[in-house]
């Protein structure tokens, strides 16, 4: 059986998401309007929503259900 490699983040999932939807973002501002700038604004989107969630789920006041 082969082993599973494993390594520890050295960022938060929040600051990755942050740090690859600015440089998607960056990528989308060089490229004229169209479908491939299009994807990237939306795949940036979807990382700075997967980020809120993050933030969300992580929060002091998210209660357990009783």
């Amino acid at each position: 059986m082969r082993k599973r490699r494993r390594f520890k983040q050295q960022l938060t999932l929040q600051e990755r998401l942050t740090t690859w939807s600015k440089e998607v973002l960056d990528q989308a501002a060089k490229l004229p309007p169209g479908p491939e700038r299009d994807a990237l604004i939306k795949k940036a989107r979807q990382a700075d929503v997967a980020c809120h969630l993050d933030e969300w789920a992580h929060s002091p006041e998210l209660q357990p259900p009783v």
